[in-house]
């Protein structure tokens, strides 16, 4: 299990995130790059998240309509992940005619999923290798970031279960299953934030369970051991799979009230339960079975290569 986590493709990826340094140079993740969204601060009006997402061109290529839901998933996913509610959505797509359709579809069919308005955005057709793209924005109350992770926090994992694996992309999907509910239960982390049920969030994204763990420890250089025999996973799916897919609903968050925050999630009909907690050691651990096992050192190994 820890070879599938070191080894995955989406987890290697993020390492490309340390180029930002050279243009933007270093900052702390609610001020500059580092956290799932972008704080800006408005005079009177609170608190707005800003986010955005590309789409991988083979994905967009192969599946239109998928890339097209997936970029509304990630964006949403990534407000809620700072305590926002979403706002709107707008896009850029660069693909050949019927391709540009159907990638609109998909993003419509989740923005009304999600009950999001699709705000505006870009077309072009291109007859060339497509090109989608999605930004999102919204407001929170209170601002979940992962510069307010702290060793002693326990670590909530809160997901939906009920779904399938995709077979040709590590894309575990529970939009048939949560349907309509998917809008209340993406707003439960923008509550949490407003009760102080939670201080930092990551959802799961294509780094998978772990690696996006990481990311979240990884500002602080901080670790945790996670019990993997009491992490929520979905029945008939296999646990390296499951620690390396990208699910539509999946997240990490950093508490100080760890029953009230499960309480939260469980209260929705989603599973969740504390699988971990966080402390000053900067090493990630696995645990299953009575053994353990180290998969990252964040004080020496980059995830993302933006607090080298």
């Amino acid at each position: 299990m820890v070879a599938a986590v070191r080894d995955h493709a989406g987890l290697r990826a993020k390492q490309a995130i340390g180029a930002v340094r050279r243009v933007v140079g270093p900052s702390d993740p609610l001020t500059g790059p580092g956290d799932d969204g972008a704080v800006v601060e408005m005079a009177g009006l609170g608190s707005m998240i800003v986010c955005g997402e590309a789409m991988h061109p083979a994905f967009v290529a192969a599946d239109p309509r998928a890339a097209g839901v997936a970029a509304v998933l990630a964006n949403v996913n990534d407000l809620a992940a700072m305590g926002a509610v979403p706002r709107g959505i707008v896009n850029t797509v660069v693909a050949p005619a019927a391709v540009a359709v159907e990638a609109l579809q998909g993003m419509a069919e989740a923005a009304d999923l999600y009950d999001v308005p699709i705000v505006g955005g870009h077309i072009s057709e291109h007859p060339g290798e497509p090109a989608l793209s999605a930004f999102a924005v919204g407001d929170a109350d209170r601002v979940l970031s992962v510069s307010r992770t702290r060793a002693g926090q326990d670590l909530v994992f809160a997901c939906c279960l009920d779904g399938r694996m995709r077979p040709d992309f590590p894309f575990f999907t529970t939009l048939g299953h949560q349907g309509p509910r998917l809008a209340r239960d993406v707003r439960l982390l923008a509550e949490a934030a407003r009760m102080d049920l939670a201080q930092a969030a990551k959802d799961v994204s294509m780094a998978g369970a772990i690696g996006s763990l990481a990311m979240l420890l990884e500002p602080g250089r901080l670790g945790a051991e996670i019990d993997l025999d009491g992490l929520p996973a979905p029945a008939g799916v296999s646990l390296d799979r499951w620690l390396v897919c990208f699910p539509t609903y999946a997240f990490w968050l950093t508490t100080d009230r760890p029953g009230p925050c499960v309480d939260l999630f469980r209260s929705a009909g989603l599973a969740a339960a504390v699988a971990g907690s966080v402390n000053s050691s900067g090493v990630l651990t696995l645990r299953a079975g009575g053994e353990s096992r180290e998969v990252f050192d964040l004080k020496s190994e980059p995830i993302t290569g933006l607090w080298s």
